[in-house]
Order: structure tokens, then C-alpha cells, then sequence
């Protein structure tokens, strides 16, 4: 399994795939089968991401433990905000909030695991 910790490569694409695919779902009809289907390839994709993630979490954590933890916890409370975001919309109750802790997380997220020493180092 030391393909899924030696680099973020793996992590990298399946949360970018990840995100697209909730972008495309979460703006098609409500009642279409494409959006069914599309939020199944989704949830594989959160398994993908969180496999992906714990294996380079278990890895590199003992270089920054609790930066590591933070970003883990964030990363799963993303996910979260994405079901919430359908759930929202399945009832067919308002989705701002859930849309805006959806971005706020991702961004959180995003630059913790840019700023950890295996990330790309956008930030500095």
C-alpha cells in the first residue's frame, strides 16, 4: 500500500475528481437519473479520497501530528458539507448555508494540506 502514501498524486486527483463530479451533480435537475448516478460515482470517490488520505495521514504524521489531524478532520467535514448540500436540495429546503460551510471547509482543507511539508507549497 506504499503506492497510496509516497506521494499526494493519487489524493490530488481524487479530490479534484471529486469536487468536479459534486460541482456536475449538484447542478443537474433534481429528479434526472444522471444526477443518481453521477452522486454514486461521487461516493466512490469519497472512499477513494478518505483511503487515500488516511494512508498519507498514517504516513507523514509524525512530522506534524496535530496540523495532519486538523486536516484530516476538515477533509471528512468537506465531504460532509457536499452530502449536506444534496440533502438540502433533495428536501428542497434553501442550501446557501450548507453551500458556504461547503466552501469554507474546502478552502480550510485546501490550504492545510498545501502548507504541510508533502504539499506543493502554493502558500509559502
Amino acid at each position: 500500500m506504499d503506492f497510496l502514501s509516497d506521494s499526494t498524486h493519487i489524493h490530488i486527483f481524487a479530490w479534484v475528481v471529486g469536487i468536479i463530479l459534486f460541482l456536475v451533480a449538484a447542478s443537474m435537475p433534481l429528479d434526472s437519473k444522471g444526477r443518481k448516478i453521477t452522486k454514486m460515482i461521487l461516493r466512490v470517490f469519497y472512499i477513494l479520497i478518505i483511503i487515500t488520505g488516511l494512508a498519507l495521514f498514517l504516513r507523514w504524521m509524525s512530522s506534524d501530528s496535530a496540523l495532519y489531524g486538523v486536516k484530516f478532520l476538515f477533509g471528512i467535514l468537506t465531504i460532509g458539507m457536499m452530502e449536506m448540500v444534496f440533502a438540502r436540495q433533495n428536501k428542497k429546503k434553501p442550501a446557501q448555508l450548507a453551500w458556504i460551510l461547503f466552501v469554507v471547509s474546502l478552502l480550510i482543507t485546501m490550504f492545510l494540506g498545501f502548507k504541510l511539508p508533502i504539499g506543493l507549497h502554493f502558500f509559502g
